[in-house]
């Protein structure tokens, strides 16, 4: 009686679970694609008024000081716990890929238009397959292929009359820098002994990028500027926004993601989010999309999605 109980409640179980877990695997996607494609518009929106590297820095520091203590109170230390050389390579990842790369890019996107600026770091995926193939690793013909597309849609963005007339060329060369910055650290993050927790690792992270953001704006001079009462409340909104949003939640539906879906699934944000950033930054701050724009756009995010899928699916020999 027991073993029939078992047989035709299972289906019914199983059907339930599944439908559950396909409801949240289309949430934390819908997360990561609207959350980070908005990250673009609000970093615009943020430094209006609030300097950039200080602003950025206090971003991830805040990030890093809630996310960390949480892992603390969850695991206990000895659950977070890295040996030094663990803690050394996550702070240097951090670095480049956080403040070297999104902090500059926070910088830039004082005089680039978000959805440029999106559609330009976009094209960071194609900087770590040239990475691979200077280092002489083999690099798939259809990768090779996607990564020559991709770098002419960049040179599109880049065509003297296309770009926004707000967009400064010291600010389009800052994301260039900002992209080489991610992919290096993209390209290292497996070469080092990273901690082996995605949370741990992203906490410490936070935490070093934020240190140095902030110690950048202080040389730079920044601070004697900083006038707190001229910060508009949409700059501080948005600012709340990119540590509660952009830097806690979307990042834990990612991780969720990597864990319960395929990783070409979890990785389509990367041509995802430029669209969404192009979308928002047209409607609400009523951005220039012209057609070299779009042809541009067009060719960064179908190389990056071809480069993504390809070197996502299971090689041949894995496949049962």
């Amino acid at each position: 009686m027991d073993t029939h109980r078992d047989m035709t409640h299972t289906p019914a179980a199983a059907i339930r679970s599944h439908a559950a877990r396909d409801w949240r695997l289309w949430l934390a996607l819908a997360t990561v694609y609207l959350v980070w494609g908005s990250t673009y518009l609000a970093v615009r929106v943020m430094v209006r008024t609030i300097p950039p590297l200080l602003g950025s820095g206090v971003r991830f520091l805040v990030a890093g000081a809630v996310l960390y203590p949480f892992l603390v109170a969850r695991r206990g230390w000895a659950g977070v716990r890295v040996t030094t050389r663990e803690a050394g390579a996550g702070a240097l990842v951090g670095v480049l890929f956080l403040a070297g790369g999104t902090g500059l890019v926070t910088v830039a996107e004082r005089d680039v238009p978000s959805g440029l600026a999106a559609v330009l770091v976009a094209a960071m995926p194609l900087g770590v397959v040239l990475l691979r193939y200077l280092a002489g690793e083999p690099v798939p013909r259809a990768t090779s292929v996607g990564v020559v597309a991709g770098l002419a849609g960049v040179a599109v963005l880049l065509l003297p009359g296309n770009p926004a007339p707000e967009a400064g060329w010291f600010g389009l060369l800052l994301i260039l820098v900002a992209d080489a910055s991610m992919a290096v650290a993209s390209f290292v993050s497996s070469r080092i002994p990273v901690p082996h927790d995605t949370l741990v690792a992203t906490a410490l992270e936070l935490l070093a990028a934020g240190f140095v953001l902030c110690a950048a704006g202080l040389v730079t001079g920044e601070a004697s500027d900083l006038r707190p009462e001229r910060f508009s409340g949409e700059s501080l909104a948005s600012l709340a926004y990119l540590i509660v949003a952009g830097s806690l939640v979307a990042y834990t539906a990612y991780v969720w993601l990597l864990a319960n879906a395929p990783v070409s699934k979890a990785t389509t944000h990367t041509h995802v989010n430029p669209v969404v950033a192009v979308a928002l930054g047209w409607l609400i701050l009523n951005e220039r999309v012209t057609p070299a724009t779009l042809a541009g756009a067009a060719l960064v995010v179908g190389s990056v999605a071809v480069v993504v899928r390809h070197e996502s699916a299971p090689r041949p020999e894995t496949v049962p």
